[in-house]
């Protein structure tokens, strides 16, 4: 038999551990019942949400691997990386939009037995966010963004432009027992490439140093530089004005690098710098220099995003690894 004991106000099962009996004690406040289920219906309709989202991925994926032959086995590698990474996200996903839903359920059901009702209003307001918080989470959803729009892209490159790129580039580097050390794409990608090159000679510059010293020397050599800048809108070369706005964005922002500041960075180093390509002869800058070059991977089509750097890495072989 249940046995009941009262608890301001209200008759509590000694076997249900904090769960409201419907009974009410006259003189007592009137609880609805769907405020009591109202926690339990969002989870429902979170969980429901979940569902039809990995059915909308199970079918994306199917589309997916019917888009690739069977007999490509590279191109089912590609695939299977791809599809793990896009479960992996969405599980991610899933629990975190479950546990933040839990956490808001809990403080709300703590706020409502543990404060006056009067002030419950009060209670609830969201904590007050700092202008850098807003900048920090302005800047997270951006990058999140970002790396939403390179997932798509490398679904839909599968078999494009990138994809053949990617494979001539393999096969031009495995011949050199290399391969490509993935860049991320910030616009910094040139100057990091170099970054991990040198790390690769025991040299330690950071970024923002190679920026820095890029443009320091292309302005004590305007005459090395000047005449290959043009203004895209008038096609004229730029005035005095608009080469040190030039020089500017190379240290205070993330403009991209090109072949003029390779060519100052191979000064700077006194290092050859060399530039894979695909569909080109590689190309070196600062070959009057004898130092061990730094190489580069020239990519036009990375990410779906534009053109891109990475740096190379000496090619590991597994199975070599494995009998040793």
């Amino acid at each position: 038999m249940a046995h009941w004991v009262r608890v301001e106000g209200w008759k509590v099962s000694a076997r249900l551990c904090c769960r409201f009996s419907p009974t009410r004690v006259p003189g007592d406040p009137v609880v609805m019942e769907s405020d009591l289920t109202e926690d339990l219906d969002e989870e429902e309709q979170l969980m429901r949400k979940h569902r039809k989202e990995k059915k909308e991925l199970q079918a994306k994926i199917q589309s997916m691997k019917n888009a690739v032959p069977k007999n490509d086995k590279k191109r089912r590698k590609q695939l299977t990386e791809d599809v793990a990474k896009l479960e992996k996200e969405m599980e991610q996903k899933h629990k975190e939009e479950l546990e933040q839903l839990r956490l808001t359920c809990k403080e709300n059901k703590i706020d409502s037995v543990a404060v006056n009702i009067s002030n419950l209003a009060l209670e609830n307001q969201p904590p007050r966010i700092s202008k850098a918080q807003k900048r920090r989470e302005k800047k997270a959803a951006l990058e999140k963004e970002r790396e939403e729009r390179i997932a798509e892209a490398e679904i839909e490159n599968l078999s494009g432009a990138r994809h053949v790129e990617s494979e001539k580039l393999a096969q031009i580097l495995a011949a050199r027992e290399l391969e490509i050390k993935q860049i991320p794409s910030d616009g910094h990608c040139m100057y990091r490439a170099i970054e991990d090159q040198l790390k690769e000679q025991d040299c330690a510059v950071t970024v923002a140093a190679l920026r820095s010293q890029t443009a320091e020397y292309m302005q004590s050599h305007v005459e090395d530089f000047l005449p290959f800048l043009t203004n895209p809108n008038s096609g004229n070369m730029y005035t005095a004005e608009e080469f040190e706005k030039y020089c500017d964005d190379i240290v205070n922002t993330a403009a991209w690098g090109g072949q003029l500041e390779l060519r100052a960075l191979s000064h700077i180093l006194q290092t050859p710098i060399e530039i894979i390509q695909a569909d080109s002869p590689a190309i070196v800058v600062g070959e009057e220099y004898s130092k061990q070059p730094l190489i580069l991977v020239y990519m036009r089509h990375a990410y779906g995003l534009g053109e891109h750097y990475n740096s190379v890495a000496r090619l590991v072989n597994t199975a070599t690894e494995n009998c040793s």
